[in-house]
């Protein structure tokens, strides 16, 4: 498995009441701006922690990328 225990339990702590489904197929795209969806957020905080260091330095990467819940509880990034 990839990335160290200090960065899978900080993943683990973000992701706890998010749910996340198992598998679908995409909807046809219309006229309206894409969105980010819940999973492609998971995807994108799963390549940073595997690429971090430590535990620090995977809460700073998902910070600059906008990955971290504000206090609404969704990441910049999907608004």
């Amino acid at each position: 498995m990839y990335g160290s225990l200090d960065v899978r339990k900080f993943l683990w702590q973000q992701e706890e009441g998010l749910s996340r489904p198992s598998s679908s197929v995409p909807a046809q795209r219309s006229g309206e701006p894409a969105r980010i969806s819940s999973e492609q957020v998971h995807r994108a905080r799963m390549a940073v922690a595997r690429g971090a260091a430590n535990a620090e330095d995977c809460r700073l990467l998902l910070d600059m990328l906008g990955l971290v819940p504000d206090d609404d509880g969704q990441p910049p990034v999907a608004r």
